[in-house]
């Protein structure tokens, strides 16, 4: 059985980031979503409900479960059982810092090896940072995030209201 890590923050978990996860799906039998923090950045949404948007989007997929983790990336990585971690890149600006990573987590765990998937054209200049300034600005990310998203966020009251 084969076990696909896929890490990120998730902040919120995008239409891109759903379409890797289910692409990942495809090679894999496992897919694990890890919602994890980076001390470098600041969060618009805590790690819990950052973890549960994410469930919410993948409900329907029976092959993925999704943890929250604030650890290493290559400790989750053996606890998991995992065999390699996958990221989406949307250009070659991602791509090499995906590569530094990659380089690091293989530094520190020879079996952590990265596989890279390319973003589908219709999400490449689609990330989270974007769909958080629409967020602030009141506007509802529609064909940004997934539906049930969108409804959490609603229902949470992360929808307000637009002032356009």
């Amino acid at each position: 059985m084969s076990i696909a890590l896929l890490p990120g923050s998730y902040d919120p978990i995008t239409l891109g980031h759903l379409d890797i996860v289910k692409r990942a799906s495809l090679l894999y039998d496992e897919v694990v979503v890890a919602v994890m923090n980076n001390a470098a950045k600041s969060y618009m949404f805590d790690m819990g409900a950052r973890a549960e948007m994410v469930r919410r989007a993948t409900a329907a997929m029976s092959q993925v479960r999704v943890v929250a983790d604030e650890g290493m990336l290559v400790d989750l990585f053996d606890r998991l059982g995992a065999d390699v971690i996958v990221k989406g890149v949307r250009n070659a600006a991602d791509l090499a810092y995906e590569q530094e990573m990659a380089a690091y987590n293989l530094s520190r765990n020879p079996r952590a090896k990265t596989v890279f998937l390319e973003a589908a054209a219709s999400y490449g200049d689609l990330s989270s940072t974007r769909v958080r300034t629409m967020l602030k600005e009141g506007k509802v990310p529609h064909g940004l995030l997934p539906t049930e998203v969108i409804a959490y966020l609603d229902m949470t009251g992360g929808l307000k209201p637009s002032h356009q």
